[in-house]
């Protein structure tokens, strides 16, 4: 049993979790809320180190030399990682900090099972002359096999697939697939499942001797049977580890382009739930809840993103569009853009009554978010009207752009949802898009034969002017050709966002 300290403590952790996550909802609340859920982590770290028991020998926690040695190394890590990471890969480092986690909950199985291990017949089998220890009767736990085994399958499906996410946000790995990879995967994870199954009921059938007891008459042939099957259950258990890392990497491997926001939330659903296992194991209160919130949150996170690209889950990964770069029609590329003048763009600007801006990943590749801040600044003191268009799944990760601006302390009040932004864009005079290219494409709308085909975008083509910075006319990040560029009402600012921004700002200073 917990001391009933520990119990307060470990409600004190959860509520803080459950008003941190409410506080994340709202920039302004964000840091604050961060704080104070980190605080209750803490609390809760610290309470388990020098407070709790164990509920078996009613011992507490020692070495603590190697407890606070990792604390210390890995806090270290985590805090020169945040300090030094730019905005343009932000999505790579939640990507991999969340691969941590799953790698945790998945060592937290494999150690566990150990432990069944042992306390279930190793020990029990150690001496087969000692009768007393052979007449004891043996059970088997099958909700902390399961549970076991959920957490090392899940875990290691996170920990592979955030890496290969991982290595594919920072172009170190390339989208990669091959015929019939989708039954391939399928027949993979069929026989993940299956070898659990065999192996649970394996285990359970080496204890079924004479009742469930290991008597005097059977220790001969039934000590030899059971440690021939202790060495296989090591065998099957650790394949069924390899297959669940191989799973990962098929998993994601395939996945690119506009799906890799889906992909992240669904890899952090996973990795909470995979801490809920470990919570389970322990009895660990304020874990589980940790836990459940991470997966509850991702799962909600992963529809309303799936939502976003009228797309069902299924779809996203087996369709995976973005998986292959896959250009656009011969009519689009051969289509005729115009592109215009800094000193024309900076008029058309000034002199306008509204003015909506589209960020996308290249406002993040050129750091441009403090740039922009500044130009709607200028702007608005010139009497323009000055919003943002955000679009559910603009950049690399949910709520890249809202973080990218909320760092420029760009007023939350001005960021549009995209219904909010479609219904202004009528009576906007000039959208000036950033860096923004999938989530601005027509053919999502008009063209069959896209990949985006149905997915909702930002209707920026119902301005009277847009304006379109680029650093060139190469496809976006999902690989598709855009119609959007080539109509009467567009016209191209080609080079570097935040170059172009400053020049911008330069130009109507000068007006």
């Amino acid at each position: 049993m917990e001391p009933g300290l520990l119990t307060i403590i470990y409600l004190i952790a959860s509520v803080t979790f459950i008003l941190g996550l409410k506080m994340l909802s709202h920039p302004e609340t964000a840091r604050k809320g961060n704080l104070i859920a980190a605080a209750g982590m803490t609390l809760a770290v610290l309470g388990t180190i020098f407070i709790y028991r164990d509920p078996y020998t009613e011992e507490r926690l020692h070495n603590y030399g190697w407890i606070f040695g990792g604390l210390v190394i890995g806090g270290i890590i985590g805090v020169l990682a945040a300090k030094k990471v730019k905005m343009t890969a932000m999505p790579e480092m939640v990507s991999m900090f969340n691969g941590m986690g799953g790698a945790c909950a998945a060592l937290i199985s494999v150690i566990e099972f150990n432990h069944f291990l042992k306390e279930s017949f190793v020990i029990r089998v150690d001496d087969p002359l000692d009768s007393s220890v052979l007449g004891q009767g043996i059970g088997v736990d099958y909700g902390m096999l399961i549970t076991i085994f959920l957490g090392l399958i899940i875990g290691s499906v996170s920990f592979a697939g955030s890496m290969i996410a991982w290595g594919k946000l920072n172009g170190k790995i390339k989208d990669w697939s091959f015929k019939g990879q989708h039954i391939v995967n399928l027949g993979v994870f069929g026989l993940i499942v299956g070898l659990t199954i065999f192996l649970i009921s394996t285990i359970n059938s080496s204890y079924e001797i004479d009742n469930g007891y290991l008597t005097n008459t059977a220790k001969d042939v039934s000590i030899h049977a059971l440690v021939n099957i202790h060495t296989s259950v090591y065998v099957l258990f650790y394949l069924i580890f390899f297959l669940s890392l191989v799973y990962g990497v098929f998993f994601v491997a395939p996945i690119g382009g506009a799906d890799m926001p889906v992909v992240i939330s669904l890899l952090n659903l996973f990795t909470g739930v995979a801490a809920a296992c470990g919570g389970f194991l322990y009895g660990n209160k304020v874990m589980l809840t940790g836990g459940i919130l991470v997966g509850a949150a991702g799962t909600l996170l992963t529809i309303l993103m799936c939502k976003a690209m009228n797309r069902s889950l299924g779809n996203v990964l087996i369709g995976s569009f973005g998986g292959s770069k896959v250009a656009g029609t011969g009519a689009r590329e051969q289509g005729a853009y115009k592109e215009i003048a800094l000193s024309d763009a900076s008029v058309v600007m000034a002199y306008a009554n509204k003015v909506m801006i589209v960020p996308g990943y290249g406002l993040a590749v050129a750091q441009a978010q403090h740039a922009c801040h500044e130009l709607e600044k200028l702007l608005n003191e010139k009497g323009v009207d000055v919003k943002y268009a955000i679009h559910p799944v603009a950049g690399r990760m949910p709520g890249h752009m809202n973080v990218l601006l909320a760092e420029a302390d760009v007023n939350y009040e001005k960021l549009l949802e995209m219904e909010e932004a479609n219904a202004e864009f009528p009576s906007t005079d000039v959208v000036l898009i950033l860096g923004a290219n999938d989530v601005v494409n027509p053919a999502a709308k008009n063209d069959p034969a896209s990949p985006i085909y149905g997915m909702p975008i930002l209707d920026v083509e119902l301005a009277k002017t847009v304006i379109v910075n680029k650093r060139s006319m190469k496809p976006g990040y999902a690989g598709i050709e855009n119609d959007l560029f080539f109509q009467p009402k567009t016209s191209m600012l080609f080079g570097d966002a935040k170059k172009v921004l400053q020049d911008l700002i330069g130009e109507i200073k000068n007006l």
